[in-house]
């Protein structure tokens, strides 16, 4: 545990979105910021949060086919489930909560939104323990030349946010719920209505994934790899030996060895 140090120490600007702003706009704004979630707002308070999950999971949902992307609004898929702290409190009471929420809410003693943190923010003055090889998690793997419409089923199905794109055995990128929320918006706003059903099944993994992926090797220091996470704004990396993929560490991997 931490002692003397708190939250006020850590936590960033709060980054938020009004809870009545169009879905593509919630979007870019987590895109240019390296933001997820957003902090979605209401009359002057917190209402929720707003997740590239989310966003995706909307964004596909065949009953809304017919709405531009535009037309829809961060009010369809906020999330009222948050936790907040307050600014003077321990750290200590981040972990646990981290741990469930990808994001933190900071109060003052007026209940005023002053601050957000996240992992990363943490991880300034906290760091796991053990090695990189301790805390890596097993990882899902999909071709590149499957089609998207399985890959976002198995994502909700299985509840797998991401996936090492192969071929080979061989990485070629890595496919995230950002990767399907960016893919659908475009789909979406490319593709007439009465298309979609047909034209999206010719969508491919290898279509929307991130390329190339940024990997690194299992005998690397952690510090190294929240470095990296810090600099590119990104939630997991690959680990490999040998350059063949042995597992993938995330910043909820990371945060479970604290």
């Amino acid at each position: 545990m931490t002692k003397d140090v708190f939250v006020q120490e850590v936590m960033a600007k709060p980054v938020t979105i009004a809870k009545s702003a169009k879905l593509t706009e919630a979007l870019d704004k987590m895109l240019e910021e390296g933001i997820d979630p957003l902090i979605a707002t209401q009359n002057g308070g917190v209402a929720g949060t707003v997740s590239r999950e989310a966003i995706a999971e909307k964004l596909g949902k065949r009953h809304d086919a017919g709405l531009a992307p535009s037309a829809l609004h961060v009010s369809s898929v906020v999330d009222g489930d948050f936790t907040s702290v307050y600014p003077d409190q321990s750290i200590n009471v981040l972990i646990p909560l981290l741990q469930r929420y990808k994001l933190v809410i900071v109060y003052d003693a007026d209940h005023k939104l002053i601050g957000q943190v996240g992992a990363i923010d943490l991880f300034k003055k906290v760091m796991p323990a053990g090695s990189l090889a301790d805390i890596m998690e097993k990882f899902s793997t999909i071709e590149s030349d499957e089609r998207v419409v399985h890959l976002r089923r198995r994502m909700l199905d299985d509840t797998i946010s991401r996936f090492i794109v192969t071929e080979n055995e061989k990485i070629l990128g890595i496919v995230t719920e950002t990767d399907v929320a960016i893919a659908m918006r475009q789909f979406r706003k490319a593709v007439e209505e009465k298309h979609q059903d047909h034209r999206i099944r010719n969508l491919l993994v290898k279509d929307i994934m991130s390329a190339p992926v940024l990997t690194i090797d299992r005998t690397r220091p952690v510090a190294e790899v929240i470095d990296l996470m810090r600099k590119k704004n990104i939630s997991a990396i690959p680990v490999t030996d040998k350059g063949k993929p042995v597992g993938i560490v995330t910043r909820r991997a990371l945060l479970k060895n604290l």
